[in-house]
């Protein structure tokens, strides 16, 4: 089994990247990480936690699955806290893929959510997405088509900052095949407009949907996710994960910043400040922004792949990592994470640069 997967993993992390070129970056733009960091009441828990760090981590995350379940308005029975959701689509994964079962996603969607399914012997079926959104009803018709056992959506989209109304999301819902499980990817979903938020019952079968401190609320590095899902569902990861993976410091860090309602607040004031200055700088350009729901914007390039490949590999040259989507047609573009104005400013910077070199060395 082990020697039939690919030796890939789904992304080349900026650190390795910055040992490879031998230089640190001036503007890490690219992992869809919060570069405006942490609420401060996060960042002092944890501080206050390290001193008992000689200690396991509760087993159960009891007071962060409450404070979570208080603040979705369902029971603690709803709720499920793992590391990152990274980590709870592989424990998804082993508990429901079976070797050759069918899973449906979108072509250019979240690779890692592939990497668990190749992981753990599922077979991927792929729709194409339309207008630079996953389509809802592909990924539908496929499910039916394949018998899958699972489809995912993430509701905004990574890596194009699309999003789907609730309506639409709801609808797909009622529509999917008998003994399919939706996996609802909701990591930005605080950050897209009013009305975009599903509502689904809390003892829903069909869908269970994952939320991060990653993104909104600045964690990437403390490894912090969440499902909530019906009770039944919830209680069978208790057969399958790792009981003591949560760190106690990441357990205060993200229990803190649950409860800073304030700095959620601003944060959403910030990241829509730089989406609209990453905006205006490829306007700038003569580069097209797509509309964004998510804590990154996709540029148009006006080429192809190749094109935006080479100014993806340009900026690096300029100390600007970004990444880019891997399928066509969506590798016309390069997707640019928020961040502070200092790194804004150096990408500003770098991308005239990196346009002309680009063109420079494709018409050669």
């Amino acid at each position: 089994m082990i020697n039939s997967l690919p030796a890939t993993v789904p992304f080349i992390g900026p650190e390795e990247q910055e040992r490879i070129a031998g230089r640190p970056f001036t503007a890490r733009l690219g992992a869809n990480e919060n570069g405006f960091g942490p609420s401060p009441r996060a960042i002092a828990a944890m501080a206050a936690a390290a001193g008992d760090v000689w200690k396991y981590g509760d087993s159960s995350s009891h007071d962060l699955r409450a404070a979570i379940a208080a603040a979705h308005g369902v029971g603690i029975e709803n709720v499920l806290v793992g590391e990152g959701i990274d980590g709870l689509l592989g424990y998804l994964c082993r508990l429901m893929i079976e070797p050759g079962d069918a899973v449906v996603t979108s072509d250019g969607a979240y690779p890692t959510f592939n990497y668990h399914v190749a992981g753990f012997g599922g077979v991927l079926h792929k729709v194409a997405y339309r207008d630079d959104h996953e389509d809802s009803q592909a990924l539908l018709a496929k499910a039916a088509d394949t018998n899958a056992k699972l489809v995912y959506l993430a509701n905004p989209d990574n890596p194009m900052g699309s999003h789907h109304p609730r309506a639409a999301v709801e609808a797909m819902i009622e529509a999917l095949p008998d003994g399919t499980l939706m996996v609802l990817d909701e990591a930005y979903v605080e950050f897209a407009p009013e009305g975009t938020e599903a509502r689904i019952a809390t003892d829903d079968p069909r869908v269970i949907r994952m939320r991060t401190f990653s993104k909104a609320h600045g964690m990437a590095g403390a490894r912090v996710g969440y499902a909530l899902a019906a009770p039944s569902l919830i209680a069978a990861f208790d057969k399958i994960r790792n009981h003591f993976g949560m760190c106690r410091i990441s357990q205060a860090g993200a229990l803190a910043a649950l409860q800073d309602t304030t700095w959620q607040a601003y944060m959403r004031l910030l990241v829509t400040g730089a989406r609209t200055r990453i905006t205006q700088i490829a306007a700038q350009n003569g580069l097209t922004a797509l509309p964004s729901a998510a804590n990154f914007v996709a540029i148009d390039c006006g080429a192809d792949g190749a094109f935006a490949r080479t100014v993806l590999q340009e900026l690096g040259k300029r100390g600007v990592f970004v990444r880019m989507p891997f399928v066509a047609p969506q590798d016309r573009c390069i997707r640019v994470s928020v961040g502070p104005e200092p790194e804004l400013d150096a990408f500003a910077a770098a991308l005239p640069e990196a346009l002309k070199s680009a063109r420079a060395t494709l018409s050669r």
